[in-house]
């Protein structure tokens, strides 16, 4: 298997929690989070895609709308659909059995247009790849009921030229890339801030079937500070 080389990079409360506070820390940690991983100018990981759950992006993008399909829709072509092999980024969207309501084919993240990858099972409908290429978004199948990593990841690398990404994610895709030994760096914008909240969605979610609770360790690489007491901590995964 050809791989990219990958990079969790989230921005997180001293508690662990992912979730949206309205404090102005929190604010700067996000503009910062941003500018290191997405800015045109600024980032600093040299990626070519980021990658994020079905949840994150019906968060942040198709706010849990429902796609128009042709269920009439003729048959297309097997297999996966490349709409644009060049694009200068690319986001790359889980989503399984084929549900997210895009309206356009690239989204605009940290000042970067990024072509949008579906990455499908073999559950999603004709009606839905359909949907897809009419809007000229790229796919990929990689599984058949659930999302085969490995698959996935050898066609960013061999069909898109990824060979640098980032899982941006919540919980459960960050915590089911490290238990499925994939990742070669963990990057944590921490701010100083926390509400203790016991619900919140934290920065490694275990979830059945798709990882569970596994103590690991992680090596320090690097602690910088920035700007409005955010730190910037940089680790990679301890090989057992």
């Amino acid at each position: 298997m050809n791989k990219p080389y990958i990079i969790i990079h989230t921005h997180t409360s001293i508690d662990g929690n992912l979730d949206i506070m309205n404090l102005r820390e929190f604010e700067e940690a996000s503009r910062q989070y941003q500018e290191l991983s997405l800015d045109s100018e600024k980032q600093q990981f040299e990626i070519q895609g980021y990658l994020n759950g079905k949840t994150t992006t019906e968060d942040n993008m198709t706010h849990y709308k429902k796609p128009e399909l042709d269920e009439k829709a003729a048959p297309v072509p097997e297999g996966d659909y490349v709409a644009d092999p060049d694009a200068p980024m690319y986001y790359l969207s889980i989503d399984a059995r084929g549900e997210l309501a895009f309206e356009e084919n690239t989204f605009g993240y940290g000042g970067v247009p990024s072509h949008i990858v579906e990455v499908l099972t073999e559950q999603a409908s004709n009606a839905y790849k359909d949907f897809l290429r009419k809007k000229k978004i790229s796919y990929i199948i990689a599984g058949f009921d659930q999302i085969d990593y490995e698959v996935m990841l050898d066609k960013f690398y061999n069909l898109f030229h990824i060979k640098r990404m980032m899982v941006g994610g919540g919980g459960t895709i960050n915590w089911s890339f490290i238990q499925n030994g994939l990742v070669d760096e963990v990057s944590v914008i921490l701010a100083p801030i926390a509400n203790g909240d016991p619900d919140g969605h934290r920065f490694f979610e275990a979830k059945e079937p798709y990882s569970s609770m596994k103590e690991t360790a992680f090596q320090l690489k690097s602690v910088e500070e920035l700007e409005h007491g955010t730190l910037w901590i940089r680790y990679s995964v301890k090989k057992k």
